[in-house]
């Protein structure tokens, strides 16, 4: 059986190919200063960065907008025109065939160093080359490492695609020498937090909107906004998602294919710093001088990573029938679209699609099915009982839905000596590595450090944790609900609970309970008799399983409800909230009163907070 379905495993990620294995076999510097010849949208010759750049200042958008400011303003025209020229001049990128060259030079050098193998589904890049050809074409990875980006430049560079334009963070162009690199290899710096600065937003859509009218050349972002500290996926911003689609919405391109990319790594070079991070620890500022000291890095073995590019999602078919384009047609393309509440409906929707699929292409290891038991068993577990529970994982995992990356028998071995520093192997017992500090250590401070190998471990579980998502909160439902029929009711309260915790496409609430219950039915934990779900009795593991995924989110939430509920916080600012929850979460796991660790992710914390402003359980004003 273990046989079959090894078999099976590898016959499912045939079509991916390692990268990395031809660069150990050939000259690095032969394979940067090849012919170069990528395919450009409608064979035509994309405009310089100088024209295109040219032809954002001179739209009649941006004039537009410039003469609205002057007036509101009182500022010369001019003068709004020449600051809106130097916001273009600080954001633009200069994507340059030269530097593109040097960083595939530089990145063959570290990615051997970094990694076993890079694989790629080439069937997906061909789709993508396809794709490129015949229309404009929005590249929409995850993010979990700070190096995504230069992994997808380097896959195109590789495979003679065009080189996407990459919306970047401001940060990363502060970093010197390095900020100029990336600019010139394709990156285009925005503001994290563009707030109701009217021209900021005009210059940055109207850059935008060019870049994909024109097919200038793929345009790549993240549609999570940010880099996720927990590595699983975040609620998606709609700034730029609206951007690229508008070109569409006024009828200036005939379509737009968005193209999910689920990136999935066997160790992040973060994960020490993601886990501080949740705990409070401020991020390190991005320097050069931090990156060369980062170099330590390279020492390190990260395994291996998969990239996979899903099919393209065609813009035109997912708008058919959902949104009205007639109404474009009434308002001058050159002037600001003011979206409706349907169209950002439907780009909400579309956002949370993408992040889905990101998801449902994951390649996921056996270090994430592992983490599930060893969280599950703060004391520490029996190697040969954290293998039996595994392997019933995979299983478990296949029938749900998963993509699992398994060579063979040996891989949860290998996996576990992977990740030493966050668990270790003892007399056939496995238990979470803690940090080690000098002098004695407070009560605080041990807390602190069992919460950071948690957090740790919490982190890798997560990249897996879609794939048991409905099912468990089926089962959650069904096993918490005062009847079987209240069960859909208790389901979509839990859905709308954790919808900033776990990624559900809005109005999808029955497609979701039903693909639980299907889920649940196929391993034997739900039966449907005279039109009424069951849980069975016989396959309680599952159900037992299932829920305690979930136990650390629901024991977050109810720790933080509890503490809210105090007078002191009647009023608070989300500032004192997140430090005096921290502080009240470590006494109650000093005495014992909390029992998850994961309590302490400001993450979570946050998402509750959330959550309860969605719901009207808390008001938000501005101070």
């Amino acid at each position: 059986g273990q046989t079959r379905v090894l078999h099976m495993l590898r016959a499912e990620l045939e079509s991916f190919f390692d990268i990395l294995e031809e660069r150990r076999q050939s000259s690095d510097i032969s394979h940067a200063l090849r012919t170069f010849s990528a395919q450009p949208y409608h064979e035509a010759t994309p405009p310089s960065v100088k024209a295109l750049n040219r032809m954002v200042l001179e739209s009649q958008f941006l004039r537009y907008v410039i003469a609205e400011v002057a007036a509101e303003s009182g500022e010369p025209p001019e003068c709004v025109k020449e600051e809106a020229a130097g916001i273009l001049d600080k954001m633009a990128q200069n994507l340059q065939l030269s530097f593109i060259r040097l960083l595939g030079f530089s990145l063959s050098k570290i990615f051997k160093r970094l990694f076993r193998s890079i694989w790629v589904n080439e069937d997906g890049l061909a789709r993508l080359q396809q794709a490129i050809q015949e229309h404009p074409v929005i590249l929409m990875p995850n993010h979990r490492s700070y190096i995504d980006f230069l992994v997808l430049s380097y896959i195109m560079f590789t495979y003679d695609l065009s080189i996407p334009v990459i919306a970047a963070g401001i940060p990363l162009m502060g970093m010197s020498l390095i900020g100029e690199i990336f600019r010139r290899s394709g990156a285009f710096f925005i503001r994290r937090s563009i707030g109701s600065d009217k021209l900021y937003w005009a210059v940055l859509s109207e850059y935008v909107r060019t870049i994909v009218r024109t097919g200038f050349a793929p345009v790549e972002f993240y549609v999570e906004g940010l880099r996720s500290r927990t590595l699983k996926s975040l609620t998606p911003k709609l700034g730029l998602m609206q951007m690229v689609l508008e070109p569409f919405f006024k009828g200036e391109v005939y379509d737009v294919l968005l193209v999910p990319v689920s990136i999935s790594y066997d160790r992040v070079l973060e994960e020490t710093l993601l886990a501080h991070e949740l705990l409070g620890v401020p991020k390190p500022k991005e320097t050069t001088t931090g990156l060369l000291k980062a170099r330590k890095v390279l020492e390190d073995d990260y395994g291996c990573m998969h990239v996979c590019f899903g099919k393209p999602v065609s813009a035109r078919a997912l708008a058919q029938g959902r949104v009205n384009r007639g109404q474009f047609n009434l308002v001058p393309r050159g002037l600001p679209l003011n979206a409706s509440a349907e169209l950002q409906e439907f780009v909400n929707g579309v956002a949370h699609l993408l992040v889905r699929l990101q998801e449902k292409n994951m390649v996921l290891s056996p270090w994430s099915l592992m983490t599930f038991t060893l969280l599950q068993s703060p004391q520490g577990v029996d190697w040969d009982q954290l293998t039996h529970k595994t392997l019933w994982l995979r299983t478990l995992a296949l029938r749900f839905g998963a993509h699992l990356n398994w060579p063979d028998s040996e891989v949860m071995s290998d996996s576990l000596a992977l990740h030493h520093s966050i668990a270790c192997r003892e007399k056939g017992r496995v238990q979470l590595v803690e940090e080690v500090g000098p002098g004695p250590v407070t009560q605080e401070e041990a807390v602190f450090r069992k919460a950071s190998a948690v957090l740790m471990c919490a982190s890798y579980r997560n990249q897996a944790l879609h794939v048991f998502t409905r099912p468990a909160l089926v089962a959650l439902a069904m096993t918490t609900a005062a009847s079987p029929r209240k069960g859909e009711q208790r389901f979509c309260f839990l859905q709308e609970l954790f919808a900033n915790e776990l990624i559900f496409i809005p109005g999808h609430a029955v497609q979701d309970f039903e693909e639980g219950c299907d889920g649940l039915q196929q391993c034997g934990a739900l039966t449907i008799t005279d039109q009424t779900l069951r849980v069975t009795e016989e396959e309680q593991d599952a159900i037992i399983f299932l829920t305690a995924i979930l136990q650390p989110f629901i024991e977050t939430y109810e720790v933080v409800c509890r503490i809210l509920c105090e007078e002191r916080f009647q009023t608070f600012s989300e500032k004192s909230f997140l430090s005096s929850v921290r502080d009240a979460v470590i006494k109650l796991l000093i005495s014992g009163e909390v029992r998850s660790y994961e309590c302490l992710s400001s993450n979570t914390q946050k998402n509750v907070l959330w959550a309860l402003l969605r719901m009207g359980a808390v008001s938000k004003s501005r101070v």
